[in-house]
């Protein structure tokens, strides 16, 4: 007899865009049909979930040869020039070019979900009971097998929200079709998906655990409640930003600020809480108490073969931070205070007489190598930087740094690249952390408020949730005051310097409409070392265009061929 113990979990409404197929894809399961998949849950079943885990995205992995989204922002550039990365600036993306395929790669794993939990009533437990080693164990496998339907969904609702995060309207489908019906599926208005986004994750958040450490072997990495409260979180706040919001209606922003605050509000109690900032990458990382979610890769050293400094063995330059960015952050105490480097140091600047570096948000120097650091790490490879020209490090080099810096976020120092040794150490990418929501709920309070010193009816104001993750203990940055005419600005600029690096701020810019004024004008660092030995930085223009329609991404133009019915974005 079958043990239906599923259904609940599928309760809710069904309704989404298949690839044109109507049954599970079982070739990885080489010689095992479907009715062996579901009679042997323990290797098809749980296959099947993990595979819809396994299409989660991370900037360790893409399609870029090692790009992060960062270098198609004002946040860097990328040194190699084969990299679709620069794609996306240089008036190469089109319908006909539409990289990365958000499209294929959301709705392939939404179509994998359709069909985990269209069957779940085929899930046979029973042989079970007698084969575990206790009753216990038995109870142990049963809850657990409980949790993927809730899991599946909640990543369906996550690959629901890349889509209309990416595109806007996209066709919201919730079943698997035939190809028929796949190509006959018309774009369901953005309000609608993330509605059904924010109504998924009020649905199975009771059902899903604060975290795993009780469950059987932890599994790290599964959606949890707190992922999904977070997602939630995040949907509304775009639902409330312009790009979603043009008519700004406040009722969005309130409940985008509710959603956040009740992060802050549970934090404590799931466990979660911030750190260090140093602490966000390294070889525990994943352990975190500050992530709500992030993805882990095993050992590897791919990620600092490709940011690693050329001139050291095994580097090759990759995401260099720009000056644009360099100029966003703030000097932490003196006459300068509250500052920032851009406006302190506007033109030709004497790095060795002026040392403009001193002084400036620790988050800098955690984040960037600049010239004259000792990186990396490792004693074998460790040596003094030069970003100057004809410096160890730089032009005329192949490939050295375009910007006259380097990365120094999320790149394991500790990576000793020459052959004799070639260390390699486990990374994890951020998805979620909990200072996003301390920041997500101030940008929200704002916009209702008016007034960065205004609590509002959350008894939080704007400068306090901002202070919070200033006020970490490697950071401690002076706290904001006060209710400036620039706040937008400087909340702005605080987002881009704690999140660098970590695909938010390009998301932020697109749902804030803002591309124009921080896309378009990017600024790189020459440096040039004079013959008393003073080096001098002056700020290069690199040639970057933005146009409105990149806020939403083109529907690939295969997809429409098949549909006629998938309307275009405006502009493409």
């Amino acid at each position: 007899m079958k043990a239906n113990i599923f259904r609940t979990a599928v309760a809710a409404g069904i309704l989404a865009v298949a690839g044109g197929c109507t049954d599970l894809d079982y070739n990885e399961l080489t010689t095992n049909d479907e009715e062996w998949v579901y009679d042997s849950p323990l290797y098809g079943v749980e296959k099947l979930v993990n595979d819809v885990y396994a299409q989660l995205t991370n900037g360790f992995e893409n399609n870029w040869n090692g790009a992060l989204l960062a270098s198609a922002t004002d946040e860097s550039a990328y040194a190699l020039i084969n990299s679709g990365i620069h794609t996306f600036y240089n008036g190469g993306w089109s319908a006909n070019n539409p990289i990365p395929d958000y499209w294929k790669n959301n709705y392939t794993a939404i179509h994998e979900a359709n069909n985990f939990l269209e069957k779940l009533d085929k899930i046979d437990l029973s042989d079970y009971i007698y084969s575990t080693s206790s009753e216990t164990a038995y109870e142990t496998l049963r809850a657990r097998f409980e949790l993927f339907a809730y899991e599946v969904r909640a990543l369906r609702a996550w690959y629901y929200f890349e889509l209309v995060r990416t595109y806007g309207d996209v066709p919201l489908v919730l079943t698997t079709l035939t190809i028929d019906e796949a190509n006959n599926v018309e774009r369901t208005p953005a309000e609608k998906v993330f509605e059904f986004i924010v109504d998924e994750c009020d649905a199975i958040a009771e059902f899903l655990p604060i975290n795993y450490r009780e469950e059987m072997s932890q599994h790290l990495g599964r959606t949890s409640r707190p992922f999904v409260m977070a997602l939630k979180a995040r949907a509304l706040l775009y639902a409330a930003s312009p790009l979603f919001n043009e008519s700004n209606d406040l009722t969005k922003w309130q409940r985008a600020a509710e959603a956040n605050k009740y992060i802050i509000d549970h934090a404590e109690e799931w466990g979660i809480k911030i750190g260090t900032y140093a602490a966000l990458w390294g070889n525990t990382s994943f352990t975190n108490n500050e992530l709500i979610f992030a993805i882990a890769k095993t050992e590897d050293n791919t990620f600092e073969r490709q940011n690693y400094p050329v001139g050291l063995e095994g580097g090759s330059s990759g995401n260099c931070p720009t000056q644009s960015f360099i100029d966003q952050y703030e000097y932490q105490t003196g006459d300068n205070a509250g500052r920032t480097f851009g406006e302190v140091h506007s033109g030709i600047v004497n790095l060795t007489t002026e040392r403009p570096y001193d002084d400036l948000d620790p988050r800098f120097a955690m984040t960037v190598v600049k010239n004259g650091d000792f990186w990396p790490l490792n004693s074998n490879q460790q040596r003094e930087i030069q970003c100057y020209i004809g410096g160890f490090n730089a032009a005329p080099k192949v490939n050295a740094t375009p910007t006259g810096y380097y990365l120094r976020k999320y790149v394991d120092g500790n990576s000793d690249l020459t052959p004799n040794v070639n260390s390699s150490f486990r990374h994890a990418w951020i998805v979620m952390r909990l200072p996003e929501f301390y920041y997500n709920y101030a940008e929200c309070i704002y916009a209702l408020t008016g007034d960065a010193d205004a609590a509002g009816e959350y008894g939080m104001s704007a400068n306090e949730a901002i202070n919070v993750v200033r006020g970490r203990s490697d950071v401690q940055m002076p706290p904001f005051t006060g209710n400036p005419a620039d706040f937008l600005n400087r909340y702005e600029r605080e987002r881009l310097v704690e999140f660098a690096f970590e695909d938010l701020r390009f998301w932020d810019v697109r749902r804030w409409k803002k591309g124009a004024q921080y896309f378009a004008d990017v600024y790189g660092a020459e440096l040039e070392r004079q013959s008393n030995g003073n080096i001098l930085l002056t700020r290069t223009k690199i040639a970057r265009t933005w146009d409105e329609k990149y806020n939403l991404f083109p529907i690939p133009h295969s997809e429409r061929m098949k549909n006629p019915k998938l309307t275009q974005n405006t502009g493409w």
